[in-house]
């Protein structure tokens, strides 16, 4: 009789949504997995895309990064919470809009994503094998071994399961922020002003829209974590019940602040040292910040502790994006009219992704840029628009309405909608 009522009290203790009294473990590992999946590889990129504008739309965009960042996600999350239990961002689009429009939705989601997936792949293995033969002058293997062996050692970390996902990435964010501190801080010396020379004389109005309209989706998709939100928003309601939206919020506000704050500290360090036209050098030679710096510098320590950190900031987002893609990809088999067994799916997922990823980054080629670009309107819609037109048609997010930041999320995404279709077609 008593191991029967242990046995009632432990499901019913596991069934009870966790409260809000305080803050646990699991917020923290969720917060810095947000940061995780957001902070990557764009980031070494974002001093030369935001500065080359000059000082004055650099501050704008400053002071926009916190709202376009918390606003965007903080809907697409409640989209996804205001579907049924355990429904990810495939089944929640099929359930507020039908089936044809979540057989639409899922092939879009899944074919933003991926593509970032395969650049990841082709980033890392490039990163490592320069690394291995520059700084560690040893002789790197085979392309087709050494990606092989990069994207299975993700892939391990992959099947051990989602939340096995997130405390990886939220480790190792500690060592990525401490190092983008470490450059920040240690650039401080060398500020010359840079950037502050554009400051004295005020751009015309028409330059200043015409600029931030083209740097607005730079911002954007900087922070962008869309891929993970589905997952977040699914483990915060199996997590917190009812009281899921409050928490999620504060996990996403303390997430975006944090981004925001390192992000910046670290671009305007980079900025307040190069001049605009040292940062359209580095532009045109298709070379990150870290990169520039150590050939400015000559210095023996960023130049090693450049690739590093861009395999640590890599790694982080692919993981983060692997749990999207791989959420469209299980979409798609699901809504095809095919049910493998949970597990069987898992793995036919997995072997899909290994086999493609691992032929994409051996054979390294060169049209993946675009690729990203392309997929820049389509995640741009899911995140911005989506959500905001089902605060509008969807009784369930009914209570949504009227919100002022709902316009503010509707224009930020149109603005870079129509810039991602103006750069492809300049």
């Amino acid at each position: 009789m008593n191991d029967q009522a242990n046995s009632v009290e432990e499901r019913f203790e596991t069934t009870v949504p966790a409260t809000l009294s305080q803050w646990s473990r699991h917020d923290t590992t969720w917060m810095l997995g947000l940061f995780g999946t957001a902070i990557g590889a764009g980031t070494l990129f974002l001093p030369i895309n935001a500065g080359l504008g000059g000082f004055w739309p650099l501050m704008i965009l400053a002071v926009l990064a916190f709202p376009m960042t918390f606003y965007a996600h903080r809907g697409l999350t409640r989209f996804v919470l205001s579907g049924r239990d355990g429904a990810d961002i495939t089944e929640v689009v099929e359930e507020h809009f039908g089936l044809k429009a979540g057989v639409l939705i899922t092939l879009l989601y899944f074919f933003a994503i991926f593509p970032i997936l395969l650049i990841y792949s082709v980033a890392l293995t490039n990163t490592v094998g320069s690394f291995l033969e520059h700084q560690l002058h040893i002789q790197p293997p085979p392309r087709a071994v050494l990606s092989l062996v990069l994207i299975l050692g993700l892939l391990a970390v992959v099947r051990c399961g989602e939340q096995a996902i997130v405390k990886a990435m939220s480790l190792m964010v500690y060592p990525f922020i401490v190092a983008l501190l470490f450059l920040a801080v240690f650039l401080i010396p060398h500020w010359n002003g840079g950037i502050l020379t554009t400051a004295s004389t005020p751009p015309e109005p028409s330059a200043l829209l015409h600029t931030l309209w083209l740097a607005i989706p730079v911002m954007v998709f900087s922070f962008n974590h869309s891929p993970i939100i589905s997952a977040f928003a699914v483990d915060q309601k199996r997590r917190y019940g009812a009281n899921a939206e409050e928490r999620s919020s504060q996990i996403l506000s303390r997430a975006h602040v944090l981004m925001v704050v390192m992000v910046l500290f670290f671009v305007f360090s980079c900025v307040l040292t190069l001049s605009p036209a040292q940062l359209a050098e580095a532009k045109a030679q298709n070379l990150s910040i870290l990169s520039y710096l150590a050939n400015h510098f000559s210095n023996p320590t960023i130049a090693f502790a450049a690739p590093l950190i861009a395999f640590v900031a890599i790694s982080k987002s692919f993981l983060g994006h692997y749990i999207g893609a791989s959420e469209g990809l299980k979409g798609l088999i699901v809504k095809s009219g095919r049910r493998p067994a949970p597990k069987t799916l898992d793995r036919l997922t997995a072997a899909f992704m290994l086999v493609v990823c691992w032929i994409v980054a051996t054979l390294n080629p060169s049209i993946l840029g675009m690729i990203e670009t392309l997929g820049g309107p389509i995640i741009a819609a899911i995140l911005f628009l989506m959500p905001m037109y089902a605060i509008r048609k969807v009784p369930a997010m009914a209570r949504y309405r009227g919100q002022a930041s709902n316009v503010f999320v509707v224009l930020v995404g149109l603005v870079a909608i129509t810039a991602l279709v103006y750069s492809l077609m300049a």
